[in-house]
């Protein structure tokens, strides 16, 4: 059981009692009334070729308080693409895709680049990023949710507590991330136990009081990918299209919304999804590349926020991350020592060392480059540009909805 707990600029709401999934989603089916909720599932084809997508998709056909489903479906061709829609086949949910490949959706990143706006490369961010300005082209919903499609252990609890404290207008949230236990005989979560947190904590020691950094440091998860949030913000939020998304997307929340109106939620007593490989001695890759992607992200916020580091600066900041990964890993040691879990203290400093070097080449690209690559432009700006833009993008989806589906999974 949970504690009870708050902790930094932002309410938790804890998981604080076992079971209570029909009083939520009852009470969601009432709100939902006024507050339609639509959910988004950004996937890749070859999610949908292992058995953790049809555990999903059969939960996700148990809800009854969603207003519509958007996959944001990435690298995959046409027989992918109609593959992946025949796993929603008789759904009681409408289900819309957004094929990210489709020559249709790629004209319309064509036509934002000849306006001069990117919608940035391929991954994540822009999957998201499109789903969001489906859902607002297409009206009906105010309240958006996302999360992976990666979940092992999924269950529709995991949804419902994540719409609840955003859904119910009694509550007053805005904005709602998720946070869970990474647990199996051994801890997970390197890149927040063993980089992210850390690193926030020593970017603090050398900048204390940056509004920002006391936000961070508040979200017990703040790498995870589930949240719940009012569709205007969606409009209205700029997001990074790398691996530091979850970084952009806080940022801007931080900027958009008020720390009182954002909370966190515990949605689950364990959460199991696939790993990511360290890539220690390529950056390119894996936890490598996630550190340096989110170091930017980080280092670019704050430079937003007045705060300037010099190459002096970021050595210390080096040097006082590694000591304070290593105070973190003793913590963590005792933790799994009382819980009698596995623990590879060798591993985790090899991964601190990994994470380091990250730091490094983070620090030394933003020097070189300050701005680096622009953010994805909010809606808003979007449709300054393109003011038919949204009529586009629902026609295009349209039209590859209406292509017929196989009927084969």
């Amino acid at each position: 059981m949970a504690d009870f707990y708050q902790t930094g600029v932002v309410a938790t709401l804890h998981r604080l009692s076992p079971g209570g999934l029909e009083r939520l989603e009852r009470e969601l089916e009432t709100f939902s009334d006024a507050v339609p909720i639509g959910l988004v599932l950004p996937a890749l084809y070859s999610e949908f070729e292992t058995p953790t997508m049809k555990g999903i998709i059969d939960e996700l056909a148990k809800v009854r308080y969603l207003k519509k489903v958007v996959v944001a479906l990435g690298r995959a061709s046409f027989v992918e693409y109609q593959h992946a829609r025949s796993f929603f086949r008789d759904f009681p949910i409408p289900v819309t895709f957004l094929w990210i490949d489709s020559d249709r959706t790629q004209e319309l990143f064509r036509l934002l680049g000849e306006h001069g706006l990117s919608a940035g490369g391929d991954g994540k961010g822009r999957s998201c990023w499109l789903a969001y300005g489906y859902l607002l082209a297409s009206k009906g919903c105010k309240v958006i949710a996302l999360h992976d499609c990666d979940i092992v252990n999924y269950s529709r609890e995991l949804l419902a507590r994540l719409c609840y404290p955003v859904a119910n207008p009694n509550l007053g949230y805005e904005f709602c991330k998720g946070y869970y236990a990474r647990v199996s005989k051994s801890m997970h979560g390197r890149v927040t136990r063993l980089f992210m947190t850390p690193l926030i904590r020593a970017m603090d020691s050398l900048a204390s009081g940056v509004p920002f950094l006391k936000f961070l440091d508040s979200f017990r998860y703040p790498l995870a990918g589930e949240f719940a949030m009012q569709i205007n913000l969606a409009r209205v939020n700029r997001i990074p299209g790398d691996w530091g998304l979850e970084v952009g997307v806080l940022a801007e929340v931080h900027r958009n919304c008020a720390p009182a109106r954002t909370c966190q939620v515990d949605l689950a007593d364990n959460y199991e999804h696939k790993h990511q490989s360290l890539s220690a001695d390529d950056p390119s890759k894996g936890l490598r590349r996630m550190a340096c992607d989110i170091s930017k992200s980080l280092f670019r916020t704050l430079a937003g926020e007045g705060v300037s580091f010099t190459a002096d600066d970021f050595r210390t900041l080096q040097v006082r991350y590694v000591r304070m990964a290593e105070d973190t890993i003793n913590r963590y040691y005792g933790d799994a020592m009382l819980n009698g879990l596995e623990y590879d203290r060798h591993g985790e400093e090899v991964a601190v060392g990994a994470f380091a070097k990250s730091l490094k080449r983070a620090a030394d690209e933003y020097l070189e480059d300050p701005l680096g690559l622009p953010l994805i432009p909010n809606w808003n700006r979007v449709l300054a540009a393109v003011p038919d833009f949204f009529e586009r993008l629902e026609t295009a989806v349209e039209a590859d909805n209406r292509v017929p589906r196989t009927e084969e999974v």
